[in-house]
């Protein structure tokens, strides 16, 4: 871990940037609160209580994403845990339902829902385009249609912002490679969403 560490203190530095990072073990959280600015907590884990009590004890941001087999309006113990530490800077990350047949789903009204949990939420939009085990022993994509015709202006209401992941060539990526948005396409990809955002 202290050589993972020294990459991202090196790259919050180069580039003049904040750090989010996941934590995946409670004794992780007071070492890597040295060098981010925000932890995620890992879908599969967003209901692990020392993992949520030892992040909200450092007082940094915590994003939680939401388990795929989490009911939305489930989320709000997980957000509870973080708040029982006197810290209130945490919000939520959804990245869709996984129901089997290769596809992730998501719809609007959950996104509403975290607005009476919490006041900020992120979403996920590449992970919604992968299809889990869609290629036999690894999962697929569809980063054709990575335009997102289906998202609409009223799915956006109450966002914090995106959680986007990006690669100089996607086909060679060691994870997620099929649903990585290119990075050459990055600026058509922010300008779409910019379009279609309700800034407040």
């Amino acid at each position: 871990m202290d050589k993972s560490l020294e990459v991202l203190q090196r790259v919050g530095k180069e580039l003049q940037v904040p750090l989010v990072t996941d934590i995946h073990e409670s004794y992780q959280a007071a070492e890597v609160a040295e060098v981010v600015m925000s932890y995620q907590i890992p879908a599969f884990l967003c209901r692990q209580t020392d993992l949520l009590l030892a992040a909200g004890n450092t007082g940094k941001a915590v994003k939680i994403k939401r388990g795929q087999f989490m009911a939305p309006e489930d989320m709000q113990y997980a957000v509870s845990k973080v708040r029982s530490t006197g810290n209130e800077n945490v919000c939520l990350t959804e990245r869709g339902f996984s129901l089997g047949y290769h596809k992730f789903s998501s719809r609007y009204a959950w996104i509403a829902n975290y607005e009476t949990i919490c006041p900020s939420g992120f979403l996920i939009l590449p992970i919604l385009l992968q299809q889990p085990g869609g290629q036999g022993g690894s999962s697929g994509g569809q980063r054709g249609v990575c335009s997102f015709p289906w998202l609409e202006r009223r799915q956006l209401r109450g966002l914090m912002g995106f959680f986007i992941e990006t690669h100089p060539e996607p086909a060679k990526a060691l994870s997620d490679g099929p649903n990585l948005i290119p990075l050459h396409r990055m600026g058509d990809f922010l300008e779409m969403l910019k379009a279609r955002m309700d800034f407040r």
